[in-house]
């Protein structure tokens, strides 16, 4: 009874949102300020059937109700409490309702932070919220409806994927989402935009904190990600260009190149058309990501076994947003003004290049991941394209990107003098030639590549503290004084820096060894020594362990036992490998058993990672500086002037 009540709750869901996404528009379109008005409140009732429809999807992992397909699918008895939950996302049909459960929040979130906007804004808004809801829905009720019932159903079920057994499922899955879904609500002002004929720089202050919000959830996504299959796969990498990551690196890229956008559509009433054009794209790449993930034409860890049906739909939907929004795009954008004129040294100038590089960038990765299965679908072989092929394409796009990041926030806006940018920028260059040169050698071997992103992170570091620091010297105010906005946008390049020194020095020198270890043995990385004591069965909850002791020790002095794992599930018999690893913030010690050979020894893989924290702690400092900029206060009054301009324009009236 209660899979019905949850498949009931989606069917009613997806009239309202058709309701909401029809009456909306037209109520906008015709002024009818009734329909208009049922936006908010449809909006808000979406959000709670969905809510409706998780809890009893969630409730019924709860009470092991195998009768339930999907349940019988991704657990089983002896699956902990925790990860039971968890399994609501854990597969194709839960992670799809969760993506319902992020759209029709984000719309409410806009039903409820918009009352300083105008009302037939906001129908549009939500109107077109409320058809890309009502096209996952269809999805849903048609081809992975999570509510299906077994009959007989089975005594115990198949259990969760080992693989995601493990807490990185509880958050990792739910802040990709808020990412990739969010970039709708960007997706959706563009569009209201473009009907209501207003590409100006009020649209993009509204468009601005939800755009820079989801980007920060896609942020926390991605590394939240990197981190799970670096500790959880034992491969010691952690980042493998794999498609389905790439998937979400995708319209990170491009959503990184939107919030730009929208600060000099803002700022400067310029790159209208450019910045409409990138939400659309950040959003359509996110379903373009949600088709590679759930199509079935990709093989990987990441990704769903699902079949094509789900694929075609996804593709369907895909198309149907892409085509109506670009097509909705020709109409208006020869319409549109060109904005405000700049010359060529200008912060405008500055940005647009930042862009277009992100934007190639996105492309080069689209190519790589997308190419060999073009291939494969025109019988032309197989073909594999790893890192090589990114790595070679992508830094040195990145490397111009990175000079230009220290360069934009100290430029002016329409003209920017080189001598007053030389007068800014002298002490970072200096510092970061320094750095670069000689920190290489500090750290006991010069490389070229090595060098250069040291300099890179520097320069972009200390062109940041020099920025706050000469603009709380010239307005004589403290930090707390200044534009949170402002604030915002270096604490994400610092973190940007952050990060870029944190992969330089992992990838320069980093070590690796696959060993052979008997009780007693003893193997060298890093200055540390690892002594292998033996390993020792143990009980899991679902699962039988095999736990190695290894003794870490510095200069004789013994720090710390470390006990990598290698477990056997006992539902579905697979192996896996749970890494051990030591931390103090500058480096891993990363630890990882093999197979078991003779004689009582075991291969054993060890790797030595110097400063591999940095690079989830570079991408915290960008969320942060996300989260900063969206608490600005500017956001947050009404701006009763814009708003009259708009509802003149638009015909619309006021609640």
């Amino acid at each position: 009874m209660i899979a019905e009540l949850g498949h009931f709750s989606l069917i009613l869901t997806l009239f309202v949102a058709l309701a909401q996404g029809c009456l909306a528009l037209a109520g906008a379109a015709r002024g009818n300020a009734v329909w208009i008005a049922f936006a908010r409140p449809a909006a808000r009732v979406q959000f709670l059937l969905i809510i409706v429809s998780f809890a009893t999807l969630g409730w019924s992992f709860i009470v092991k109700d195998f009768s339930v397909a999907y349940v019988a699918q991704n657990s089983n008895s002896q699956l902990p409490l925790l990860y039971r939950i968890a399994a609501v996302w854990g597969g194709h049909e839960g992670s799809l309702l969760l993506w319902l459960l992020m759209q029709t929040g984000w719309a409410y979130a806009v039903s409820v932070f918009s009352k300083q906007l105008p009302d037939v804004m906001v129908a549009r808004v939500l109107g077109v919220l409320g058809l890309v809801t009502a096209g996952f829905l269809l999805f849903v009720l048609l081809t992975s409806n999570p509510f299906e019932r077994l009959v007989p159903a089975p005594i115990e079920g198949m259990d969760l994927n080992p693989l995601l057994q493990d807490i990185g499922l509880i958050f990792h899955p739910p802040l990709l989402y808020m990412g990739y879904v969010g970039f709708s609500v960007a997706f959706a002002f563009a569009i209201a935009a473009l009907l209501a004929g207003q590409l100006d720089s009020t649209w993009a202050r509204w468009s601005r904190p939800w755009a820079t919000a989801a980007w920060l959830f896609l942020t926390l996504g991605i590394a939240l990600g990197s981190w799970w299959a670096y500790y959880e796969l034992g491969w010691g990498g952690w980042w493998f260009w794999d498609p389905v990551e790439n998937s979400s690196f995708i319209p990170w890229l491009v959503g990184t190149a939107l919030i730009h956008s929208l600060a000099v559509t803002e700022k400067r009433a310029s790159f209208k058309n450019w910045t409409v054009l990138l939400a659309i794209s950040t959003f359509s790449l996110s379903l373009l990501g949600a088709f590679l993930v759930r199509s079935g034409v990709l093989t990987s860890v990441h990704a769903f076994a699902t079949d094509p049906r789900r694929g075609v739909f996804i593709l369907m939907l895909f198309t149907v947003v892409v085509g109506s929004s670009l097509f909705l795009f020709a109409l208006r954008a020869p319409k549109v003004g060109m904005g405000g004129r700049f010359e060529l040294i200008s912060r405008e100038s500055l940005l647009l290049v930042n862009n277009v590089l992100l934007a190639v960038a996105a492309g080069a990765v689209i190519l790589g991941t997308l190419y060999p299965l073009f291939i494969d679908a025109l019988g032309l072989g197989k073909l594999s394209v790893g890192p090589p092929y990114f790595n070679a394409v992508f830094i040195p796009l990145m490397v111009p990107a990175l000079l230009l990041m220290a360069v934009g926030p100290v430029a002016n806006w329409k003209s920017a003098k080189i001598s007053a940018l030389m007068k800014h920028l002298h002490v970072p260059a200096v510092v970061a030639l320094v750095v670069g040169v000689g920190a290489p050698f500090m750290l006991g071997r010069w490389s070229a590549l090595v060098a250069l992103g040291l300099a890179l992170a520097t320069w972009i570091a200390t062109a940041v503290v020099k920025g706050i620091v000469d603009r709380m010297r010239a307005t004589r105010t403290g930090l707390r004084a200044q534009p949170r906005s402002w604030l915002g946008m270096h604490l994400a390049h610092l973190g940007i820096a952050v990060f870029v020194a944190g992969v330089t020095l992992v990838m320069g020198y980093e070590t690796e060894q696959d060993v052979r270890m008997t009780p007693g043995s003893t193997v060298s990385t890093g200055g540390y020594d690892l002594k292998f004591l033996g390993v020792n069965k143990a009980q899991g909850p679902n699962y039988i362990a095999e736990i190695g002791d290894i003794e870490l020790s510095r200069d004789g002095q013994i720090l710390r036992l470390l006990h990598p794992e290698k477990r056997s599930y006992i539902s579905s018999e697979m192996p896996m490998t749970e890494a051990a690893i030591d931390a103090n913030g500058l480096r891993h010690v990363y630890v990882a058993l093999g197979e078991p050979l003779a004689d009582g020894a075991w291969s054993v893989r060890v790797y030595y990672k110097p400063f591999v924290d940095w690079i989830w702690i570079g991408c915290i400092l960008m969320a942060l500086g996300g989260l900063l900029a969206i608490s600005d206060r500017r956001y947050r009054l009404k701006k009763r002037r814009e708003r009259k301009a708009v509802l003149v324009a638009a015909g619309g009236t006021t609640a």
